[in-house]
């Protein structure tokens, strides 16, 4: 080998190192400081009855195979709101659709056949239509034998304005259930009206078009888009090594599924402090497959997969277990 090509080497060398050491000193977390606190906790859909997730896909009845029920809240309700917020959820999570007379209906499914008695689209309906359903009637947990709560739930689907003002000053985070870009125009109007310091304690997620037409219209919401989403993770991970913080990670909520979360440049306080120092709120949650980003940190197991003092957010949509957990200092 050549004199100088053994030098070239060298300084290839030598400059490789450099660069691994920077990149490591530049997100090692030993010597991060993060102030001293616990997670922050969001309710996926507040108190809910579970169901057996074996199989469930998009359009699955998850009312028609409901676990045998522990206590009668049902989801997306002001009751189970309430619940959730007293047993230690800092964020709960709720789902809207847009309502023939110009309101916002709280209700997860895109129709009304599963948990109700009704028949259709629930965006097709009027809010006064909604209310006169029992939500609770289609729930049952051996195969239709027998219905727990039917009969219990008529006028339990709330506005999202009975909402916000139930619960004035809490943060919630608000799922545009389609894909339509004037549900996030007709959805931006309706957070517009509300004072600033109330639109930073809400935060929007949904589909790419409505999102991004809340966040065309709304520049102060924190926003999240499955698209969205992804191109800040993606980019973080090409780029977070340097300490840059790309445009999608900004002003918005990300999502770091347990299994992914080791692959970010600083994980967890260096990661943490540089999105919240970018204005984003974190939360951590179950392993990520390919699917539905909604799996949660719903068993001790899971969440013993966060490091210890973890101090970002927390996905769950098993808020009494976890809770209890946190609380018991378990993370």
């Amino acid at each position: 080998m050549g004199i100088r090509k053994y030098r070239r080497l060298r300084w290839a060398g030598a400059a490789l190192g450099l660069l691994a050491a920077f990149a490591y000193l530049n997100n090692t977390s030993l010597f991060t400081t993060r102030p001293p606190g616990v997670p922050t906790l969001l309710a996926h859909r507040g108190i809910a009855q579970q169901f057996d997730p074996a199989g469930v896909g998009k359009d699955t009845c998850t009312a028609s195979r409901m676990l045998p029920p522990t206590h009668d809240y049902l989801e997306n309700t002001i009751a189970s709101m309430r619940a959730g917020f007293a047993a230690g959820a800092d964020v709960v999570e709720v789902d809207v659709h847009p309502t023939t007379d110009g309101q916002f209906a709280v209700f997860h499914d895109w129709t009304v056949d599963c948990r109700t008695e009704g028949k259709g689209v629930t965006r097709d309906h009027s809010m006064a239509e909604l209310k006169a359903l029992d939500i609770s009637y289609g729930y049952t947990a051996d195969g239709g034998k027998t219905f727990p709560f039917r009969g219990k739930g008529i006028g339990l689907m709330p506005t999202l304005g009975e909402v916000l003002t139930t619960f004035p000053g809490k943060q919630l985070l608000i799922n545009i259930k389609s894909n339509d870009p004037e549900e996030g125009r007709k959805l931006a109007v309706v957070l517009a009206d509300l004072p600033a310091d109330r639109r930073k304690t809400l935060m929007v997620y949904g589909g790419d078009r409505p999102v991004a037409a809340v966040r065309s219209a709304l520049p102060d919401m924190r926003t999240m888009s499955r698209s969205s989403l992804k191109t800040c993770l993606l980019r973080y991970i090409g780029i977070g090594w340097t300490g840059i913080i790309p445009d999608a990670c900004r002003d918005t909520m990300v999502l770091v599924p347990i299994n992914i979360a080791p692959w970010l440049w600083g994980w967890p306080d260096r990661f943490l402090n540089r999105l919240e120092g970018a204005g984003s709120q974190v939360f951590a949650l179950g392993p990520y497959s390919g699917g539905d980003f909604s799996t949660g940190l719903d068993t001790p197991e899971l969440l013993s997969r966060l490091p210890e003092n973890y101090s970002g957010g927390i996905w769950t949509n098993e808020i009494e277990t976890i809770a209890e957990e946190v609380r018991n200092g378990s993370r």
